[in-house]
């Protein structure tokens, strides 16, 4: 009885100091929202992050493709990463700071092949970071299980990691011409064959295992502009005898054009030691019957002329 009589009171005074208390006496305390955008930490973290692309095709060693469709993860300090084979790379942050960090730190792009060997698991096109996107290179190295062993960032936002698992303990594991089909098999049969035979020089060849590694789904074709640059940097790369013989008495013949045209304006110069070299050197270019009868340099043909 007394408490009610104390609320009737209170509401007779309010009443009597105006609309403005009035107004004051039905304001409510609004609570502050729960979700905090990708870093709700009331979502999974799954539900967080904004992936820029789908990942590339399941490829590689067929004893491997186990691991698709699984996670493993690995805490170090106050971060959580995550590797999920054929899928991605991420990272989330262990902390109860609203603004906790979760990101994508690459996306299955490609394998890395060295010496007929996968040699890692390149994720890329991960979170922006700067002026480019995160990236991560994984090394599948052997082990008792299938595990998340290490993480480092060698360099800005590009993260190496280290997986063991059993799978890749057997020495030719991640050799790559036990992975390819029948026919690029073949095909790479043939390559071999050329290069024994000196019909493509050494960049010719690496050039047809790369575009096989392409067609097998391993390797993903550069960007033109990629390529632009590397070609203007590299010169050009002739990939056959035939081909390198054929530009270099073309060069030849357009450094005699030029210095008729010198000699008869009156005009002197003096001949660069690359150009009486490349003359010498132009009476010993093998013709094509001549080819296969000499051993090859294909250091000597892989170089600008």
């Amino acid at each position: 009885m007394a408490a009610a009589l104390v609320r009737l009171l209170l509401l007779l005074a309010l009443a009597a100091d105006g609309p403005a208390l009035t107004d004051a006496a039905k304001m409510k305390v609004v609570e502050e929202p729960n979700t905090f955008g990708l870093n709700n930490p009331f979502l999974p973290q799954t539900s967080r992050l904004q992936p820029k692309r789908d990942p590339s095709p399941v490829s590689g060693p067929a004893h491997l493709f186990r691991l698709s469709g699984k996670c493993f993860s690995l805490v170090e300090s106050t971060y959580k990463y995550e590797f999920c084979p054929f899928h991605n790379v991420t990272q989330h942050e262990q902390t109860f700071r609203w603004n906790a960090y979760s990101g994508i730190l690459g996306i299955w792009h490609e394998w890395e092949i060295a010496n007929n060997t996968f040699s890692g698991m390149w994720m890329r096109d991960g979170d922006s970071c700067h002026s480019r996107s995160r990236q991560s290179k994984v090394e599948l190295t052997c082990g008792k299980s299938n595990r998340l062993a290490h993480v480092s960032e060698p360099s800005t936002c590009v993260y190496a990691l280290t997986f063991e698992t059993p799978l890749v303990c057997h020495p030719h594991s991640l050799l790559v011409y036990p992975a390819l089909p029948t026919a690029l098999q073949q095909r790479w049969d043939q390559v071999e064959q050329d290069l024994a035979d000196e019909l493509i020089t050494s960049q010719g060849h690496e050039k047809l295992l790369r575009a096989l590694f392409q067609d097998a789904g391993y390797l993903k074709a550069p960007e033109e502009s990629e390529s632009a640059q590397e070609g203007g940097a590299q010169g050009q790369v002739f990939e056959t005898l035939e081909s390198c013989s054929k530009a270099h008495k073309e060069l030849s013949k357009e450094i005699k054009r030029l210095q008729s045209v010198l000699t008869q304006h009156g005009i002197p110069y003096t001949k660069p030691a690359e150009t009486s070299s490349s003359e010498h050197l132009g009476s010993k270019v093998p013709t094509d019957r001549t080819a296969e009868q000499l051993p090859g340099n294909p250091g000597l043909l892989g170089n600008t002329l």
